[in-house]
């Protein structure tokens, strides 16, 4: 088995302080590896990465046409968001069109990450409920299958319609039989597969066009509300929200939790899917810039770009004390 190999550094002046290692690979749409770092058949939990692929059944039963679900909606189902003002109106408006309330999700309840968010419940003494989990939006496209197939309330029972869709989708798009399923922060499955198999599912998403199938015109909806409205994939202060901004909303990418990242480019039909071992947010942060940057997709003067690759590492007194830069070989 190839090794996870170094792709990020951390320097704290003349001190390497940190090697984060990790795997890439990059995929054309005819599932071929165009280049790899690390070892392409790493077996990994993708985490939220998935959300895009967990959405797909949402669109291809025809729930998402039924209930009027806008592209606005479809991003954040496909979402790990602030639990910002935005994103909690709109699950408790989609919730409510449905007949449904905070109640009804599984996904537990979480603190929001958005500080005026955060500081609102504080000043109210109300406590953080299921509607600020970051994947509120994800169960509420759950909800919303379940509710088209007449099924049980329990969703995100692995025996359930809506997760053996999930399943079922998740192997076909990634071309691989998954290994099994860990229980995600969320309480929903989440099923491993290699880097190559979520390489190869991002770029079935890049590729894919309208007037081509179902499936196809479910993923070109997906990629497209994902691109078009970063702000409901994240939030404001995250790098999947403000790198999509950079690329003029041209590109699809996904953070996973434990540094996981994937990235649809529709331009250059490629899929990308990174993992960084230790598990490290900002040097996987990095790391997907660094990719972005070498296929064209990212101009490394962007602001942005600086921000999160070769960017200085400040105390909190403002003094550059450091570096987060790539590693000798990567990209």
């Amino acid at each position: 088995m190839t090794k996870a190999v170094p792709m990020i550094e951390s320097w704290r002046g003349a001190f390497l302080e940190n090697t984060h290692l990790g795997h890439a690979v990059v995929c054309n749409t005819s599932g071929e590896i165009v280049e790899s770092w690390g070892d392409p058949n790493a077996v990994v939990l993708p985490r939220s990465s998935s959300k895009m692929i967990q959405a797909l059944p949402l669109i291809e039963s025809g729930a998402a046409d039924a209930y009027g679900l806008t592209p606005r909606q479809l991003a954040l189902a496909c979402a790990s968001h602030n639990g910002a003002e935005i994103h909690s109106t709109m699950v408790r408006d989609w919730l409510g069109a449905l007949n449904l309330s905070e109640s009804d999700l599984r996904c537990g309840p979480q603190e929001p990450q958005d500080i005026p968010a955060r500081n609102a419940l504080i000043q109210c003494g109300d406590p953080a409920c299921q509607v600020h989990n970051n994947c509120s939006g994800k169960h509420s496209g759950f909800l919303t299958l379940s509710r088209h197939l007449s099924a049980g309330p329990e969703y995100i029972d692995p025996a359930h319609p809506v997760q053996v869709a999930v399943k079922d989708t998740f192997e076909e798009v990634t071309d691989e039989t998954s290994p099994g399923f860990a229980i995600d922060g969320c309480s929903a499955p989440n099923y491993a597969s290699t880097l190559h198999g979520m390489a190869r599912a991002m770029a079935f998403f890049a590729s894919a066009r309208e007037g081509q199938g179902t499936r196809s015109d479910a993923a070109v909806r997906l990629r497209s509300a994902m691109a078009q409205h970063p702000e409901y994939v994240a939030g404001e202060g995250r790098a999947c929200t403000a790198l999509m901004r950079a690329m003029n909303h041209k590109v699809a990418i996904k953070t996973g939790a434990e540094a996981y990242f994937v990235v649809i480019l529709p331009e250059q039909k490629l899929g990308i899917a990174l993992k960084i071992t230790d598990g490290t947010t900002v040097a996987a942060e990095a790391a997907i810039t660094a990719l972005l940057i070498r296929h064209g997709a990212l101009d490394a003067s962007h602001p942005t770009a600086r921000n999160f690759l070769h960017a200085p590492l400040r105390n909190r007194r403002d003094i550059e004390c450091g570096i987060l830069k790539s590693a000798a070989g990567f990209p």
